[in-house]
């Protein structure tokens, strides 16, 4: 990988690179798009990590469909390499004891629950960069936490590269595409679009001139979430994007990220909306 990166960059050609753990949906082609636009060159690789997956989560469930994925990629005639490692060849002393963690970011959201989560994230991005050297790195924002503790990351490790956000790829219904929709059986996915429904309500309220009772915003998108049968709340949280803390009012110009998550059955989806405030 290192030395196909280093001949195409030898020859003036900028490198983009779009991580993934795999079975491709939608969204991951309009990533990869993305890449294509900004660069010369498009690496996608296909990486189910271990060391995001907490005790009792999806890991071993997770889907490994290298031969879809690749024939997708190969239809979108935009990628020119998939980069598909071992476990062994990104963690080859076995037990990993090196980490890249990023402070204080990751204490909500999601990492409220899933303690260790970023550390994993955070530590495979950093090891892909350093193996893939990209220009630039593309990610959807779906996962916006992600992002933005990637951003601090790659800013403050001085790793040089650019990192762009692409807004979340929706189905018509407006459900936020993702791999683990495919879990959903025809009831949980008919009852999901609700998740978006609600960020919409809450995007709306923020951006109505005046004060916002944030107390009161989030009570209420908790409750008309807990008024589905079919989902069970994990969370519901309004933080500023450049420090993920919460928040308990807003502010003129503050750019605010409203984020939450919930299981619908066996499937813990997650979806936010970015907002500027007016």
């Amino acid at each position: 990988m290192r030395e196909w990166v280093r001949r195409e960059r030898k020859e003036g050609r900028r490198i983009g690179l779009v991580p993934s753990m795999g079975a491709l949906h939608e969204g991951h082609l309009t990533l990869a798009l993305e890449a294509s636009a900004a660069c010369d060159r498009v690496i996608v690789s296909i990486f189910v990590n271990p060391t995001q997956f907490g005790p009792g989560e999806d890991f071993e469930a997770y889907p490994r469909t290298l031969a879809s994925d690749a024939e997708k990629l190969a239809a979108l005639k935009v990628v020119d390499v998939i980069f598909a490692p071992a476990v062994e060849e990104i963690y080859p002393m076995g037990t990993n004891v090196t980490w890249v963690t990023v402070d204080q970011m990751g204490d909500y959201l999601c990492g409220s629950t899933r303690p260790g989560h970023f550390r994993g994230v955070t530590t495979i991005v950093a090891r892909l960069f350093a193996i893939c050297e990209p220009d630039e790195a593309v990610f959807g924002l779906k996962d916006a936490q992600q992002f933005f503790i990637l951003k601090r990351m790659t800013a403050e490790m001085g790793f040089g590269v650019v990192l762009r956000g692409v807004p979340t790829v929706r189905e018509p219904d407006g459900l936020a595409m993702s791999s683990r929709n495919r879990y959903l059986t025809p009831e949980e996915r008919a009852a999901a679009p609700l998740l978006n429904r609600v960020l919409s309500e809450a995007r709306e309220t923020l951006m109505r001139q005046g004060p916002v009772d944030v107390n009161t915003m989030l009570s209420k998108a908790r409750q008309r979430l807990e008024s589905e049968p079919r989902c069970r709340v994990d969370y519901v949280q309004l933080v500023d994007t450049a420090t993920l803390q919460p928040l308990e009012r807003v502010r003129s110009g503050d750019e605010v990220l409203m984020a939450l998550a919930a299981f619908f059955g066996a499937a813990r989806l997650i979806d936010n909306v970015i907002v500027t405030i007016p």
